[in-house]
């Protein structure tokens, strides 16, 4: 030890004993409220699926839990290939995707917040001359020469804690902890929203195109008519009015066709920017023609119970105020005072030669306290305004779960009632088209006027419409269904959130570490 400084050890007392003062505060409980999940609405069966005559009439089951990738259901390669596309290149899923990475540094920074919150390393020389005119230092020198030339060299470190004493920085970290739960949460919603939206469009699609095929089987088939009635008046059986009437239905018929075509143009656009692709495409993937796809007959829709797990909303609502209720705490913290630790160390001397020698030894150990006191009023209101926040985030989890019973009940009654609807309109399709066989050749035969043939083809037409409508709506309501419930989301698992080749162009551009690639429960804080 060196004897020019006895009061070294007691200093290192002092120090040790205030690091372990600070150690048992920093160990207080973090004030503000621990957040636990709301209260919400509990279903126990769903309606639909439980009525009486519900496993012969509505196709629904809950004895069974539903499928990861329910579109997989329909049996159709071409919508599976949509689905897929439009998972690797959907931009709004990458916008998503981004917004958990940086969750992801956000929690690193709160995480850095627990530690000396500034660092500093530095340097200075200085070198000063008084001037020889100065009336007491020329006296002097007229005695005694002095040197007015000084110089002083340093080089340290400097840095500053702010002790967690009320958890306002564990507050921090719970709230970035949930905010990255809460990203994950919002991007498999994202997710869900877009395998849903891409069957649904594939299924108008597939629609429109069936019924630009029925329209122009109808304009065949009125074709034949209008010659029939045009033969018929030349030849004087009949009057001009067969003529007119075949012409008005005829025309009508055909100008549905540039509608459906224009729909089926417009539907394709929006599917392509779901695949992030161009709408050139569109009609090498999907064809110039197709057919509704049909799910199997019995669907898994499991119990409710399972919805608040399933359904990444529900999670995400209840995520938000997970965050929200750490922000209580966080601004609780302000009305309490504040503990900070300062110190430095470092080497000083007059001059550069003797900067690194062991008597060249500085430092400066403090501590202080900051209390806001005559700030409480604004302190307390931002407490209450951040409670009240809170208190929103609680009752939107409990109308986000009560929206989610509400979505696959109404998705389930109108699965099942257009189920019942194909059925009656099968039939009625079936009786249009023989009727219009019948009114035809009896007016060919001149027993029935044309009038019958126009009544019955213009049944026929409306009739076929209808059960394409129909038959669209069970497959549309049944994704619907699906959409409800929360599935798809779960085939993101063991997948990075963006593209590889977006994660290349990162990774090129900034230091991401491994935050780029890792499960998205644990977070880096490197």
């Amino acid at each position: 030890m060196n004897p020019d400084h006895p009061r070294r050890p007691r200093n290192r007392r002092m120090l040790i004993g205030t690091a372990l003062s600070a150690a048992l505060l920093i160990a207080c409980t973090p004030v503000g409220p621990d957040f636990v999940r709301p209260n919400s609405p509990v279903v126990k069966q769903w309606m639909e699926a439980n009525s009486p005559s519900a496993s012969q009439t509505s196709g629904l089951t809950s004895r069974s839990a539903p499928v990861v990738k329910w579109w997989q259901s329909f049996n159709d390669p071409t919508l599976n290939k949509l689905v897929a596309e439009a998972y690797a290149q959907n931009l709004t899923l990458q916008v998503a995707g981004a917004r958990v990475l940086q969750a992801r540094a956000q929690l690193g920074i709160a995480f850095g917040e627990l530690y000396p919150q500034s660092q500093a390393v530095g340097g200075a020389l200085e070198q000063r001359r008084i001037s020889d005119n100065l009336g007491p230092i020329a006296d002097i020198n007229r005695i005694i020469p002095l040197d007015t030339e000084f110089s002083t060299s340093q080089v340290g470190f400097d840095a500053q804690w702010e002790l967690d004493v009320w958890g306002a920085q564990r507050r921090g970290v719970q709230a970035a902890r949930s905010n990255l739960a809460l990203q994950v949460a919002n991007y498999d919603d994202a997710l869900v929203t877009l395998t849903g939206d891409v069957a649904a469009l594939y299924m108008n699609i597939r629609a429109l195109q069936e019924s630009l095929a029925v329209a122009r089987e109808n304009i065949k088939l009125q074709q034949e008519a209008n010659d029939l009635t045009q033969l018929r008046f030349k030849n004087g059986v009949t009057t001009e009015l067969d003529v007119q009437e075949s012409t008005a239905l005829l025309n009508n018929t055909k100008a549905l066709v540039p509608t459906l075509e224009s729909d089926l143009q417009q539907a394709k656009n929006a599917l392509a920017v779901l695949l992030g692709t161009t709408p050139s495409r569109m009609t090498g993937l999907l064809g110039t023609s197709g057919r509704i796809p049909v799910a199997r007959s019995n669907v898994a829709v499991g119990v409710p119970a399972e919805l608040l797990r399933r359904r990444p909303d529900v999670r995400a609502a209840e995520l938000a105020a997970a965050t929200q209720s750490a922000q209580v705490g966080i601004a609780m913290a302000d009305l309490y005072p504040q503990f900070i630790l300062s110190g430095s160390i470092g080497l000083q001397a007059s001059g550069g030669r003797d900067l690194f020698s062991s008597n060249s030894t500085t430092g400066l150990a403090s501590a202080g306290v900051v209390w806001n006191v005559l700030n409480y009023g604004r302190i307390k209101n931002n407490v209450r305004a951040q409670d009240a926040a809170y208190q929103a985030l609680i009752a939107n989890y409990q109308n986000t779960v009560l929206t989610a019973y509400s979505e696959v009940e109404s998705a389930m009654v109108a699965y099942a009632q257009a189920r019942k609807q194909v059925t009656f309109y099968q039939r009625s399709a079936d009786a249009a088209r023989k009727a219009a066989d019948i009114a035809v050749s009896q007016y060919q035969d001149g027993i029935a006027d044309y009038s019958r043939v126009l009544n019955t083809q213009t049944a026929l037409l409306r009739a076929q419409v209808n059960l394409i409508e129909a038959r669209q709506q069970v497959s549309s309501n049944l994704v619907a269904i699906y959409k409800g419930l929360g599935g798809g989301w779960q085939i993101r698992q063991n997948q990075e959130f963006l593209p590889e080749t977006v994660l290349a162009e990162m990774s090129y551009r900034t230091d991401w570490g491994d935050l780029l690639q890792q499960d998205p429960t644990r977070a880096s804080v490197n």
